[in-house]
């Protein structure tokens, strides 16, 4: 795998995972069984160096992870346009890694984890949901293989 170009701009581990943290959302990008990509955004949490989301149980996310385990996952966090020097403030995390499907106590954490990130004045009420609607639902989690970050903050 290719180096990341531009090293001056890299982020160190730690700065990635704080992103990764405070990310609303990311893009999953996955290939289908012809080799075309298919990048979907999506809720995320990320526990213990991995990333969890949820999914319906059927759809075209699911067929692309269940014949390729192989995808990119990316955030965007901060950023503002510098339109007298042609260019953009960001920063930005890429992850590499094979996606899983979970079960049982793996599954429960994890949706635990989104209601705690996107709800977290209703952990009880989510709990009560996640009882309702686990059955009805996928979770995932991305075990990575290799972590990129990127900022320009000038």
């Amino acid at each position: 795998m290719k180096e990341i170009r531009r090293k001056d701009r890299a982020i160190s581990v730690e700065e990635s995972v704080i992103l990764l943290n405070k990310a609303e959302y990311g893009v999953l990008s996955t290939i289908n069984e012809d080799g075309k990509p298919y990048g979907v955004p999506l809720n995320f949490c990320f526990i213990d160096s991995h990333i969890y989301f949820h999914s319906a149980i059927e759809g075209h996310k699911v067929e692309n992870i269940q014949q390729n385990r192989y995808v990119s996952f990316c955030v965007v966090g901060n950023t503002e346009i510098l339109p007298d020097k042609f260019s953009t403030k960001y920063e930005s995390v890429i992850v590499f890694g094979e996606v899983e499907e979970v079960f049982g106590k793996d599954k429960q954490i994890a949706l635990e984890g989104l209601v705690r990130k996107y709800a977290p004045e209703f952990i009880e009420e989510g709990r009560k949901y996640i009882a309702s609607q686990k059955d009805k639902t996928r979770v995932y989690r991305i075990n990575i293989n290799r972590l990129t970050g990127k900022a320009r903050k000038e």
